[in-house]
């Protein structure tokens, strides 16, 4: 991962979310170990704020995409740079609401299936993208908050590539899930 500029920020403003992703490489165990260490009771409104900073990130970023940049392969599968980021602002949304869901004991009897991978509108303007990205955010608020004293209950949404996660530990995971888009948005920019 080398020193990415835009990292550096988010090492002060988020540093559970950047601690995470740094462990990721390392396998399953370190970072079931790094997750669980800081994400239990009582973390949500601290990593909520770590959140924001986060989206602030995803904005900055976005702003410095040209529009020929947002048509650009985007890093991921053969996405585009629009569908990528849009995919970003849905899993900030439906995985913090699937944790808050699991919080507020509403899980369904019917457990809804995550299906990792799927694109946003690859022809998403930036207005569009800003938009997903607010909505992300008022998402995030509102399931932080439900999450808030249940932060180490269970979660039964089960993710093929990571598998079951606590319902904090959702809550600190869609940031590490945003820093992989992070990081291709900056390798496209030119700054990674």
């Amino acid at each position: 991962m080398g020193t990415q500029r835009w990292l550096s920020s988010l090492r002060s403003r988020a540093p559970d979310v950047v601690a995470v992703w740094e462990v990721m490489d390392a396998g399953p165990r370190p970072f079931r170990r790094e997750i669980r260490r800081r994400a239990g009771l009582g973390t949500a409104a601290a990593v909520l704020e770590q959140q924001e900073a986060v989206a602030d990130a995803l904005g900055d970023a976005l702003a410095a995409c040209s529009n020929e940049l947002l048509r650009a392969p985007g890093g991921e599968e053969d996405w585009n740079v629009a569908q990528a980021f849009a995919h970003t602002t849905a899993a900030r949304r439906w995985l913090a609401g699937a944790a808050a869901m699991a919080a507020r004991g509403a899980w369904p009897s019917e457990a809804p299936v995550l299906t990792p991978g799927v694109p946003g509108p690859a022809d998403a303007s930036r207005e569009l993208l800003a938009t997903y990205l607010a909505k992300s955010r008022r998402s995030m608020a509102e399931s932080a908050a439900a999450i808030a004293g249940h932060e180490s209950e269970p979660c039964p949404l089960d993710h093929p590539l990571i598998g079951r996660l606590r319902c904090g530990e959702w809550l600190l995971w869609v940031g590490v899930h945003d820093l992989m888009h992070l990081e291709q948005l900056h390798d496209l920019l030119g700054d990674g």
